[in-house]
């Protein structure tokens, strides 16, 4: 972040749970889906992400039900989902458990038939030929024309309707390296003057987070898939986070995840992709620096890729299997003070005794967490930690299991197993 622009507190260390609300269940409704903000609240979830809340455009639309991001209104519900009373009913409840409500902005582009493109056609980009176009490919929506002061504001007073009538708590921005970063800077400064509001930008361009808190983290997923492919090793995935350390201003916050709505519907769910290294990928997601997000059915866990375009629900079977298991580590980051700052308690890996083995440990004072992966088929075990200066009685918060840690402690875990310390206060 720049000195013009600082996190809101609560962002620091918080967590984002996505909701593909057409899939989530039969109905796919606002009033549905508020039935389920007592297990979330319970999971540790403190953020709720909705991709687009908004209508869709019929023309040129994609299958039965059309992309989400196929915007045709920017101030009106999708009736699919409900009403804007609906819609305002549910953060105010999400409020009410302490949650925080986001929500998904498509700001490059809308749908074929949005009221834009017949009362403002000058508001959107045209071809060599005088048509609608979109520059990348997308059949079902059209690019607009940000050389167009206003566009700007007419965006601008959009994106204001939802903070100002439904107290939402900040935007996750699509695609937003294809909007100018100017435009940004300036709808930031504006909304921020209502509401200081989190601002997460679907990019990896480091410049964007001159106006955003947070980024994709794009590169160390597609660096896991990698690695569970044979395509690199442990020190690829770790050469990612280097970089997301090193190269980007300090306090920039990036997303980590396994899935998310694109990668489960186009390329498969985390099993799919990541196979037995899953669920030890999402503790490295969850505990090392960033934002860890968790998207609609992982919990449960959904191993089918959802279709995007149409109604395709999740075979929710009243027992989600990893409930505990996100629960615990999202615990451990609301409770422990490692997690607090990314800078002062940042990650530091450690050289392990094993090429397989992935650790790292963070720590604040007293406050001290150790995680480590085996990221391997092979039962291991005298694995030895180098480099470590922690010593003290830590409890693993999976089981509860108490030991005492120091230089020549070892462990040994099975494959693909895993353990989180949580050192316990003197």
């Amino acid at each position: 972040m720049t000195d013009q622009f600082q996190p809101i507190a609560w962002s620091i260390n918080t967590n984002i749970y996505e909701i593909n609300l057409r899939q989530y269940s039969e109905a796919g409704s606002f009033a549905a889906f508020a039935r389920q903000l007592p297990r979330l609240k319970d999971m540790g979830v403190t953020v709720l992400w909705f991709m687009p809340v908004t209508p869709i455009s019929l023309e040129k639309r994609q299958g039965s039900l059309g992309s989400y991001y196929a915007c045709s209104d920017y101030t009106s519900t999708n009736p699919e989902f409900g009403s804007l009373a609906d819609f305002g009913r549910l953060v105010t409840t999400a409020h009410s458990l302490g949650m925080k409500v986001i929500i998904d902005w498509v700001a490059n582009h809308t749908g074929w038939d949005h009221h834009w493109t017949v009362l403002h056609p000058d508001y959107y980009l045209k071809n060599a030929d005088g048509e609608f176009f979109d520059a990348n490919g997308w059949i079902d929506v059209i690019d607009l024309d940000y050389n167009n002061p206003a566009l700007e504001q007419a965006m601008l007073d959009a994106m204001k309707f939802w903070v100002t009538n439904y107290d939402i708590d900040g935007f996750r921005c699509d695609m937003a390296m294809l909007v100018p970063l100017t435009f940004w800077k300036m709808v930031r400064t504006e909304l921020d003057m209502i509401k200081p509001l989190f601002w997460l930008a679907e990019c990896e361009e480091v410049d964007y987070h001159e106006a955003f808190d947070a980024s994709y983290g794009w590169k160390l997923l597609h660096t896991l898939e990698s690695f569970w492919k044979g395509q690199t090793d442990l020190n690829g995935v770790g050469d990612v986070l280097a970089w997301y350390q090193a190269g980007f201003p300090a306090g920039a916050m990036h997303l980590l995840f396994t899935s998310n709505h694109d990668e489960n519907s186009h390329s498969g769910s985390e099993y799919e992709r990541l196979g037995f290294s899953s669920r030890a990928f999402a503790v490295l997601t969850c505990m090392w620096n960033g934002i860890p997000l968790i998207y609609t059915g992982q919990e449960l866990p959904n191993k089918k890729r959802l279709k995007f375009f149409d109604k395709d629900p999740i075979e929710w079977t009243g027992e989600n299997v990893l409930h505990q298991f996100y629960k615990s580590l999202l615990s451990l980051r609301r409770s422990n003070a490692v997690f607090a700052d990314i800078q002062q308690t940042a990650a530091k890996r450690l050289p392990t005794s094993h090429g397989a083995v992935f650790a790292f440990t963070r720590t604040s004072g007293e406050d001290q967490v150790l995680v480590v992966l085996n990221l391997s088929y092979d039962d291991v075990q005298a694995i030895r930690l180098f480099e470590s200066p922690m010593e003290g009685n830590f409890r693993n918060i999976f089981s509860s299991h108490e030991l005492y840690i120091k230089g020549e402690t070892t462990f040994g875990l099975k494959p693909w197993e895993y353990v989180v310390y949580e050192r316990l206060k003197s």
